[in-house]
């Protein structure tokens, strides 16, 4: 679905910029900006190897480990039900103490790692109300340093990229805070999804006692 949407993005960019008289900054703009897209990967590359080795550094040290043991009984409240020593969530409290700090690279082994432990934990072939949860809450992460968009800010010559921090900091916990109140109503309102999942779990009782 989404590389129909880019063809189409693209197919209608160029026919727009041909009708509207703008073929000569078309065509600079293809030749251009592919070099200019090849620089701006090589400079973020350099800022995400500097905070991955920095989220390798907190690791080894510690730091990330006392984090996640802070945000334990905050999490526990919000996936309930899911053991706090699983591995489920050791990866979930990773995933999202990286995610915080805007490691998102590093972040991204570790939501892998959750969705595969809680597929096997808590899904019972279904998606659970915590599997559901977990996605939302990694799509819509907490954000204390935006690295990222402070690198692109710092390619583009500001004065002070870590201005937009109180900003980034005060939408992004507002934003986490919105989708999980939305997400706790839409599973408590979805009595089909509850259902599914008893049905799933007599299925796998009855399997048991026929082998």
């Amino acid at each position: 679905m989404l590389n129909i949407i880019f063809i189409v993005m693209v197919i209608s960019s160029i026919v727009v910029g041909i009708l509207s008289g703008n073929a000569d900054e078309l065509s600079n703009a293809i030749l251009n900006e592919g070099s200019n897209a090849v620089e701006f990967s090589i400079y973020l590359a350099g800022g995400m190897a500097v905070w991955g080795g920095l989220m390798r550094v907190a690791e080894r040290c510690g730091i990330t480990d006392y984090i996640c043991r802070l945000f334990t009984p905050i999490l526990s409240l919000i996936f309930k039900g899911l053991d706090v020593n699983s591995n489920s969530f050791k990866n979930i409290c990773m995933n999202i103490t990286a995610n915080m700090l805007g490691f998102g690279n590093s972040a991204t082994p570790y939501g892998i790692q959750a969705i595969k432990s809680l597929e096997k934990e808590d899904c019972n072939g279904i998606a659970s109300d915590n599997f559901i949860l977990f996605c939302v809450m990694n799509t819509s992460s907490l954000t204390i340093i935006p690295s990222t968009v402070s690198s692109i800010r710092s390619m583009h010559q500001s004065e002070n990229p870590m201005i937009i921090l109180p900003a980034v900091l005060i939408s992004s916990l507002l934003n986490l805070i919105l989708v999980i109140f939305i997400t706790k109503i839409c599973n408590r309102l979805n009595p089909v999804h509850k259902e599914s999942k008893k049905l799933s779990i007599k299925s796998n009782s009855i399997a048991r006692k026929t082998l």
